[in-house]
C-alpha cells in the first residue's frame, strides 16, 4: 500500500471539527470523518450518535475484524486542530475534498462555523458538539463527564459502527482515554482470562537512508510489562508492513548500546522475549538509530520513547534555527541561501509535522490518529487522507493478526 500521509494539526479555541466519506477499494464506500476543535478542543461524532462527546476531532467506521474490508459499509475518519484559526481547518477540509473525490466530511463544532460551511459544500455535513475538553482538563475525568464533546462522540461512533476512523490534534491524554474506553483495545487470553491490549502510540520518522523508521511506543504507556513490549514490537512491524510497505521489517529494542547485554534490567528481560516472539527482531539499538536507517521499527516503553522522540525533534529544530542564523548573517550568506532555497524548503518539509507528524494508536478496534499541536492546512488535509487510507489498507486487521492469542 502507498505510504500514508502524516498527520498533524490542532483546532483553535473557536474552531469546528469535521469528518469525511470516501469510496474505497473495489467500489466499496468508505466514510471518514474529519473534526475540528473549539475552546482548545476538537469536536467529532456521527449525526446519529448524540450521547458521546470529547474535545478533539474526527470519527469513522472500521470494517469488522476479519477481512480488513468495508463490507459495503461506509468508512469514516476524522481530523482537526486547536491552535490555529477555524479557517485553517476549513481550508484543510476543502483541500482533502479536492484531493479525494470520494470523501465526504462531517464538520463538527460551533453551529455558527460548521453550519455555513456545510451549506456551502455538497460533500460536507454539520454536527454541533456542545461540550469542550480543554488541554488543561484531567483527561480521564473529562472523558467521563463531557460526554457530548468531540473526542467521546467520535470514539463512540467507531464503537457503534457509525465511523471508521478518528483524527484529532486535541489532548493526547483525553484521546487515549476515550479511545481505550469506547473504541476499545483488542483482547488476548492470559491465564484463561481475557485481558486488554495496551494501545501503542506509533509513528514513522524520516531516516538518513531516505526511508522511514517506525517508533513505538511514543508516550502512551510509561509503565509496561515485557509482554506489552513484545506486542508493541509486533504491532509496530505490522504498521511498517501495511503503512510503509516494508515486507520484512527489521525490529530493534531501544537501549543504551547495541550489544546484547546492554540495557536496563527491564530491557534485558525484554530482549529474549522479543527474540523468541517477534519476526525480524535484530537486537538492541541506540537513540541514534531512530534516524540511522539501520532499523525499520524501534520499540521502547512510553517514557523512553517519548524522551527519544522529543530529543530528536529538539535537535532538528535547533539545527534548522542555526542554519537560518548562519545564512542570514551577511550579504554573502544571504546570496548563498537564495541559491539553495529550494533544497532548504525540502528539508524543512521533510522534518515538518505537516508532512509526517502525528501518530496512530495501534491495538484498538478502530483507526485513531493523534496529530501534533499547532497545525496548518496541509496538516489537516494529510490527517484526513491518512485516516481514510488506514481504513482502506486494512491496518486494524493486520495489527490484530500480528499478535498471538488475540480473541474477538
Amino acid at each position: 500500500p502507498p505510504h500514508l500521509p502524516a498527520l498533524a494539526g490542532v483546532v483553535p479555541a473557536e474552531a469546528p471539527a469535521s469528518g469525511l466519506r470516501v469510496r474505497g477499494v473495489d467500489g466499496r464506500q468508505l466514510r471518514a470523518r474529519h473534526l475540528r476543535k473549539e475552546g482548545g478542543e476538537t469536536r467529532a461524532g456521527p449525526h446519529d450518535d448524540t450521547e458521546s462527546g470529547g474535545g478533539c476531532a474526527g470519527a469513522g467506521v472500521l470494517p469488522p475484524v476479519g477481512d480488513g474490508r468495508q463490507n459495503g459499509r461506509p468508512a469514516k475518519a476524522g481530523g482537526g486542530t486547536r491552535d490555529e484559526k477555524p479557517q485553517v481547518v476549513l481550508d484543510g477540509i476543502e483541500a482533502a475534498l479536492e484531493a479525494d473525490s470520494e470523501i465526504e466530511i462531517l464538520a463538527v463544532g460551533p453551529a455558527e462555523i460548521v453550519n455555513p460551511f456545510a451549506a456551502a459544500h455538497a460533500r460536507v455535513e454539520a454536527l454541533e458538539a456542545p461540550d469542550v475538553i480543554s488541554m488543561e482538563d484531567d483527561p480521564i475525568r473529562a472523558v467521563m463527564t463531557k460526554r457530548k464533546s468531540s473526542i467521546v462522540l467520535a470514539c463512540r461512533a467507531i464503537k457503534k459502527g457509525n465511523a471508521d476512523a478518528f483524527f484529532s490534534a486535541g489532548s493526547t491524554g483525553a484521546m487515549t482515554a476515550a479511545a481505550t474506553a469506547y473504541v476499545t483495545p483488542f483482547r488476548y487470553l492470559a491465564e484463561g482470562k481475557k485481558q486488554p491490549v495496551r494501545p501503542c502510540l506509533t509513528n514513522a520518522l524520516p531516516n538518513r537512508a531516505g526511508g522511514l523508521t517506525v517508533l513505538c511506543d511514543m508516550g502512551a504507556n510509561p509503565d509496561v510489562t515485557v509482554d506489552d513490549m513484545v506486542r508493541f514490537a509486533q504491532m509496530g512491524a505490522a504498521y511498517a508492513r501495511v503503512v510503509l510497505g516494508i515486507e520484512h521489517p527489521r525490529v530493534g529494542l531501544l537501549a543504551n548500546g547495541t550489544e546484547d547485554e546492554k540495557g536496563s534490567n527491564f530491557t534485558k528481560s525484554c530482549f529474549p522475549a522479543m527474540k523468541a516472539a517477534v519476526p525480524g527482531f535484530v537486537g538492541n539499538c541506540e537513540g541514534t538509530d531512530l534516524t540511522s536507517g539501520n532499523f525499520d521499527v524501534v520499540v521502547a516503553d512510553g517514557m523512553s520513547g517519548n524522551i527519544a522522540l522529543k530529543a530528536t525533534e529538539g535537535a532538528a529544530k535547533f539545527l534548522l534555527q542555526e542554519l537560518k542564523g548562519a545564512f542570514m548573517s551577511s550579504l554573502g550568506t544571504k546570496i548563498a541561501a537564495l541559491l539553495i532555497k529550494k533544497q532548504m524548503r525540502e528539508i524543512k518539509a521533510k522534518l515538518s509535522g505537516d508532512a509526517k507528524g502525528g501518530a496512530i494508536l495501534l491495538g484498538l478496534r478502530g483507526v485513531v490518529l493523534i496529530g501534533h499541536g499547532a497545525t496548518s492546512v496541509e496538516a489537516v488535509k494529510n490527517g484526513t487522507l491518512a485516516a481514510a487510507q488506514a481504513v482502506r489498507a486494512g491496518l486494524v486487521q493486520d495489527v490484530a493478526n500480528s499478535m498471538d492469542g488475540i480473541v474477538l
